[in-house]
């Protein structure tokens, strides 16, 4: 952001308030437009990220900032369009599942086939909102201990996996997260405060929010996929036309109030 602002020669305040303008304005486009999404596969994961500082350094930290350590993005995708139907930002819990699956539930046209990693907090909030009208399934994977100078950052071999029904009867061939995984990839690979071991971070709790809300227009809408050579979003019918970036920038630019005639005021009589 502070390079950008250098290159163009602007305040690093008016490119923080571009992200804010852009996140807002992607949000609620995101919101508005992929509603009745008509999936029949949909995967869930979460992604780790920070903000200010890890939860390790919290109590290090000259000051306290809302919002501050781990932040979980968490997606919901469509396996065969590719489409992020879903996401939020906030904590690895139970509250949190719920807030996003009943998001997803809202979204989605048809019953589905629901696939998730094994954290526990997704049974008590499918549970609550799906009921009995999906078809859910956790996967595990199974993994083989590495050398300590290894756990660290990396997970240890897989050498397995176990598939558990827990919600109508769906389909052990298409039990998978390998499609939302793959998405959080380009995730962290897109954004750069995503990227691990390097000194970009989210300062901000809600800066953090709108550069998500910022990536999954552009992943849904712009960005064409390699699997079908077309944008997620008309993959899934919800638009028949490919975005820009001149048309997301268009867009952003629509939401913004119009600049007025600046105020003047009247000299104060002695």
């Amino acid at each position: 952001m502070r390079s950008i602002s250098r290159v163009v020669d602007v305040s690093i305040n008016t490119v923080s308030k571009l992200l804010i303008d852009a996140g807002n304005a992607c949000a609620a486009f995101h919101d508005a437009k992929v509603r009745d999404v008509k999936a029949t596969k949909v995967q869930c994961d979460e992604i780790w990220s920070y903000c200010y500082a890890k939860k390790s350094q919290i109590g290090k930290t000259k000051k306290g900032v809302e919002g501050q350590g781990d932040v979980w993005t968490w997606t919901a995708l469509d396996a065969d369009s590719k489409l992020i139907i879903s996401w939020f930002v906030g904590n690895r819990d139970g509250k949190t599942a719920y807030i996003f699956l009943e998001d997803l539930k809202d979204r989605l046209a048809d019953r589905v086939q629901l696939t998730s990693d094994a954290f526990s907090g997704y049974l008590d909030a499918v549970h609550m909102t799906f009921g009995f009208d999906v078809d859910y399934a956790q996967l595990q994977k199974i993994f083989r201990g590495t050398p300590e100078g290894q756990r660290r950052y990396s997970p240890g071999e897989c050498i397995g996996v176990r598939k558990r029904s827990y919600r109508g009867d769906p389909d052990p061939k298409h039990v998978s997260t390998s499609f939302v995984e793959r998405q959080n990839l380009t995730m962290r690979m897109s954004m750069r405060r995503f990227t691990r071991l390097t000194n970009a971070f989210s300062k901000k709790f809600e800066n953090h929010a709108h550069m998500v809300a910022l990536y999954t227009v552009w992943y849904n809408f712009v960005r064409t996929h390699k699997t079908h050579k077309l944008s997620p979003a008309m993959s899934a019918g919800i638009t028949d036309t490919l975005m820009s970036m001149n048309d997301l920038a268009e867009m952003i630019d629509a939401t913004l109030p119009k600049p007025g005639r600046p105020k003047t005021y009247k000299r104060a009589q002695a």
